[in-house]
């Protein structure tokens, strides 16, 4: 006997969202500095959970799931802000985005997480590894350059596989065709 009144999840939500913690969790495996799928993610939660709510709690949540077993950090509400940010870009991706659309979304949210994520561990000092002065923070995103290439790399290789595993769901017959 099921209880009427409890909420139950659409299908392609509870898709959505296990694909969404996969992805997070993947932080777990072995991989390139930067090469993670946390740019990808919160873009893939705003194009396609259509609760807003559900769209920000959901790689949030994941990556404080990953973020428990990595560690915690001083950088963690810089890193939470950008990818809210980057399901705020997600929710103007609009129904079934092109290729196009999702590269050029992805490559503006990585280069903004790079921007602003760069300039937080300037600006907090990171150890003193830079002086606070223009030329510190030059030397802080000219050190991180080669980190950049990682990010759009996982950008690129994450919204492949969450965008395009879901372009494929919809297309088989009886899938999420309606979603």
């Amino acid at each position: 006997m099921t209880n009427e009144t409890s909420p139950r999840l659409a299908p392609r939500t509870a898709l959505v969202m296990l694909l969404i913690v996969l992805a997070a969790l993947s932080r777990l495996l072995p991989h390139p500095p930067n090469f993670t799928p946390v740019e990808a993610i919160g873009l893939f939660a705003g194009a396609w959970l259509a609760d807003r709510r559900l769209a920000f709690l959901v790689p949030l949540l994941a990556m404080a799931l990953a973020d428990l077993i990595l560690g915690l950090h001083s950088g963690m509400p810089v890193i939470y802000s950008l990818i809210a940010f980057n399901v705020w870009l997600g929710l103007r991706l609009g129904p079934a985005p092109s290729a196009v659309r999702i590269g050029g979304y992805g490559l503006l949210a990585a280069t903004v997480f790079f921007v602003v994520s760069n300039f937080a561990v300037w600006a907090m000092g990171a150890g003193h590894y830079y002086s606070q002065d223009l030329a510190g923070l030059v030397l802080c995103y000219t050190l991180a350059l080669p980190f950049f290439g990682w990010t759009l790399a996982g950008m690129a290789v994450y919204s492949v596989l969450l965008f395009g595993g879901m372009a494929l769901l919809r297309r088989q017959p009886g899938g999420l065709a309606a979603a």
